[in-house]
């Protein structure tokens, strides 16, 4: 789901959402959440009681400085076009900002024996479809925002950030 409201996000804010755009955002989300569920479940028990403890500040983190980063540059810009260009950076910083809970579902899928191939298939594609999905929704209503696009965007992301803190604490 959280991938989900990122890809609104940036189907609100991204210039010239195109497929190959769609596609690549949505690869790039369904790629960290089935990366990190694999990650996650190699390392098992041993890294558990480390991560556990601050994954969810890191993914705050990161989605409040990209939607901080997002809301500045929508304040000091003056025109009202969407006119925001995804950079690999950004993307990536998203996509593991909304896969590090996927890191501690393969470390508890470690401990239930269960068939990690299996997992890494539903939750990539379901993750990449629901992405698909969102960056439509986002183009869609994007055009009927406007002016304000670029700041409700960040708002979203650092909203995100703050309902993962607030379920960890």
């Amino acid at each position: 789901m959280d991938s989900f409201a990122v890809s609104i996000t940036n189907g609100l804010t991204i210039r010239d959402l195109n497929v190959k755009r769609i596609l690549t955002v949505s690869f790039f989300l369904a790629f960290f959440q089935a990366l990190m569920l694999l990650v996650g479940w190699f390392a098992g028990i041993g890294i558990e009681k480390y991560i556990k403890e601050f994954d969810n500040w890191i993914a705050f983190l990161l989605l409040s400085f990209i939607g901080g980063k997002m809301i500045y540059e929508g304040l000091k810009k003056k025109d009202n076009s969407k006119d925001i260009e995804l950079k690999i950076l950004t993307l990536i910083g998203q996509s593991l900002a909304t896969s590090i809970d996927a890191f501690a579902v393969g470390i508890s899928f470690a401990f239930l024996n269960l068939s990690i191939s299996i997992a890494i298939l539903i939750i990539g594609s379901i993750t990449f479809a629901a992405s698909i999905i969102g960056l439509q929704l986002g183009k869609y209503f994007g055009k009927r925002i406007g002016k304000s696009v670029e700041i409700f965007g960040g708002i979203i992301l650092i909203g995100i950030g703050i309902k993962i803190l607030i379920e960890y604490l």
